[in-house]
């Protein structure tokens, strides 16, 4: 009954003197000008205290501020912190481990604490609790283990605590509390009187607390608590030493937490409109072509399936994605219009469409040049034709070929044009190309048609001879008038590149031998202008004539002349 008395006035206390505190600290805050009894000095406690809403408590209880200007939070916060919150429930605290120093073993009691919050994480937490010792533990010869006992423990703690908001309805929050506890006389309860019946004595102490809890929030003014575990640690005398000694506590609680102070925080904005733009690439094309179709949808939801459909005015589209291709095929020149929608939902801001305009051209007839090579020939001559056919559509082409006299051969890009059974003159030739769809282009070419020039014949020219009637004794030497003679011969043959010579050795009649000598005297002309003039042997031809003379005739025989060597015999 006694406990449960000091527990309710542990309960009343924690219920009426924060809050009294609270006010104080609000009194001395008010400027002088309100309030002539206020101290002249003041104490600013946590920053300037602003009152509650109407309705949410009493007109004692004023809220802590806000640390920093308040802001609209991020969407996944849709409230503002409570300014305070008070908590009421049970705890229960057991030594760790169990020593003989400890005075506490498992207590059993409620507490509640005060917390003022300064901003959405740090908070200020004053901690009440209340435990019944209603049993002890002894050790000793003929002791018995267990007896029941009558008496009480009262916690007094103060502390920051860190609240990590933004977790959606559960919040975590870890604390440090500091204080004294405050323990009664513990009597046995029974079968006990005298001074011996009171085996523990009034002590208070030093005492601290360290951890961390879960809230569970129901609404904006109501939560549980779901745990809060915390490591405490106590300060008793150790009854055989008399001494002082830390001890090794675990305090566990749970409860409600009741919030107050705060407000809804501002309503989150409106889903953005879902926007929609397509294009089309190329813009413009022509029958047959294939055009890529793109889409580009803004603030699509992430966590729905947008769907996508296209149609269009001309063509076939083809593609369920944001992507697509439209088929041109048989479509006839003129503009026609894309037209695309996405869905993410049924509400008009979950669908959208977007157009896009595309051009479908006619196709262009094909080009072509047209040349010859050469441009002028003779009767009987060709010339090469080239024609260079150009489909801005790359079409494929044909290619053919008329002339206004001779003929052309050839069915390609290049083709002969041949002049046979053609008169003198100009003859006009027409390049055509065409490509698959019949459209075709033409140009000409000139080839100048002229009959060969008709030339004189050339007749061979005799020229200076060798003679060999001054030296008797060596009659097929050649002297130096006969070298005179082949000197000049040299010069000629050097300036007519393409002329050839013809040399006839001749002999008397009243020479013995004349044949022979004949031979050798043309046999040794020619290896004077071969060894010392340097004339190609290729070029002299040599025979033995019928003169009845002691000579060599020297013959010129230029391109185009013939000799006539009917009366002459070559010389092997």
């Amino acid at each position: 009954m006694r406990f449960s008395m000091k527990l309710l006035a542990t309960a009343a206390f924690a219920a009426l003197a924060i809050p009294a505190t609270l006010a104080h600290a609000a009194a001395i805050a008010i400027p002088a000008t309100t309030d002539p009894t206020a101290a002249s000095s003041s104490i600013d406690f946590a920053g300037a205290i602003a009152p509650l809403p109407s309705g949410s408590l009493p007109s004692l209880f004023v809220a802590a501020p806000s640390m920093d200007t308040p802001t609209a939070y991020p969407r996944h916060h849709d409230y503002e912190p409570p300014r305070v919150e008070l908590f009421v429930g049970y705890s229960y605290i057991r030594a760790i481990p169990v020593e003989n120093a400890n005075r506490l073993v498992w207590l059993n009691g409620g507490s509640t604490s005060l917390a003022i919050n300064f901003n959405r994480y740090l908070g200020f937490v004053a901690d009440f609790g209340g435990f019944a010792d209603t049993q002890l533990r002894l050790s000793g010869v003929n002791a018995p283990n267990v007896v029941d006992s009558d008496g009480n423990l009262f916690t007094y703690l103060f502390g920051p605590r860190l609240s990590f908001r933004g977790h959606g309805r559960v919040t975590p929050f870890v604390q440090a509390l500091f204080g004294v506890a405050h323990a009664s006389q513990v009597t046995y309860k029974k079968g006990c009187t005298g001074p011996g019946c009171t085996p523990l004595p009034i002590e208070t102490e030093f005492a601290m607390t360290a951890g961390g809890g879960l809230d569970y929030r129901i609404n904006r003014h109501f939560a549980l608590r779901l745990i809060q575990a915390e490591y405490m640690m106590t300060d008793w005398k150790n009854r055989a030493t008399n001494k002082t000694e830390m001890q090794n506590d675990m305090r566990l609680s749970t409860g409600f937490v009741f919030r107050f102070g705060g407000h809804n925080g501002p309503p989150a904005p409106p889903p953005p409109t879902l926007t929609y733009s397509c294009s089309v690439n190329p813009s413009a094309a022509f029958p047959g072509d294939r055009i890529a179709v793109t889409g580009a949808a803004a603030d699509l939801n992430t966590s729905s399936t947008a769907v996508y459909t296209w149609t269009a005015d001309g063509g076939t589209v083809a593609g369920t994605s944001n992507t697509a291709t439209i088929d041109t095929t048989g479509l006839a020149p003129g503009s026609y219009t894309l037209k695309g929608h996405v869905s993410e939902g049924t509400s008009a801001i979950e669908n959208a469409d977007c157009t896009a305009l595309y051009q479908i051209r006619a196709f262009e007839p094909p080009t072509v040049s047209c040349s010859a090579n050469p441009t002028a020939i003779l009767v009987g001559g060709t010339s090469t034709i080239t024609s260079l056919g150009v489909s801005p559509q790359n079409r494929p082409l044909t290619y053919s070929f008329t002339s206004t006299s001779g003929s052309v051969i050839g069915n390609g890009p290049s083709a002969a044009f041949s002049s046979t059974d053609a008169s003198a003159g100009a003859s006009t030739i027409t390049c055509k190309v065409a490509d698959d769809l019949g459209q075709a282009a033409t140009a000409t070419t000139t080839v100048s048609i002229t009959l060969p020039a008709v030339v004189a014949p050339t007749a061979v020219s005799e020229l200076c001879t060798v003679s060999f009637e001054r030296d008797h004794a060596r009659p097929v030497r050649v002297d130096n008038e006969g070298k005179a003679c082949l000197d000049g011969i040299a010069l000629t043959i050097q300036r007519t590149s393409d002329a050839k010579l013809a040399l006839i050795g001749n002999a008397s009649t009243t020479e013995k031998g004349g044949t022979k000598l004949a031979a050798e005297r043309a046999i040794n002309t020619r290896a004077y202008l071969v060894n010392e003039k340097g004339i190609d042997a290729a070029r002299v031809t040599i025979y033995t004539g019928n003169q009845n003379t002691k000579t060599v005739t020297n013959i010129l025989v230029p391109t185009g002349a013939t000799l006539d060597a009917a009366t002459y015999t070559p010389i092997k």
